[in-house]
């Protein structure tokens, strides 16, 4: 049923949540996961020049030392998490409009099923869902489990 699923992820609590719940099903269909980070570009465009940004879009962040290493966390504990388990993960950063590339990437690898958290750090307390995580939801065909976290969020 599931060959291949994607996780977004962000590095957050939520993100994290979600990913358990993709182990779970990889192990009950023998998937492969794929763990995608990326980077807002429309957020960080303001702090960084269009050179730079450009850049970010092309999934270069070699020199961006702490966007780039806060890529390789965020993907970075999917893999190990799933190494536990004795399944690898195909890790993969990006920058540009997260729900984009998030859909971008589910069709350009035939991602058979998204797992994604409620929100992640940008959420707002007003919403039920991650504006990401809706967004995705609205702009892919491919089917989204949304893994409700309860977090302490204030």
């Amino acid at each position: 049923m599931y060959d291949r699923i994607l996780v977004p992820t962000d590095g957050s609590d939520v993100a994290e949540a979600a990913v358990d719940q993709a182990i779970d099903l990889a192990e009950k269909y023998g998937a492969e996961i794929h763990a995608l980070y990326v980077a807002d570009t429309d957020s960080i465009a303001y702090t960084l020049g269009t050179e730079q940004v450009d850049r970010i879009r092309q999934g270069n962040f070699n020199e961006m030392t702490e966007l780039r290493q806060e890529a390789e966390a965020a993907t970075g504990y999917v893999t190990d998490r799933a190494a536990e388990h004795g399944i690898e993960v195909v890790e993969h950063h990006e920058g540009g409009r997260p729900h984009t590339m998030i859909g971008k990437y589910a069709d350009d690898h035939d991602i058979d099923l998204i797992v994604m958290g409620s929100h992640g750090r940008a959420g707002v307390k007003r919403a039920l869902l991650g504006s990401v995580t809706e967004r995705t939801l609205r702009s892919t065909h491919v089917p989204v489990l949304v893994v409700d976290y309860r977090g302490t969020e204030e």
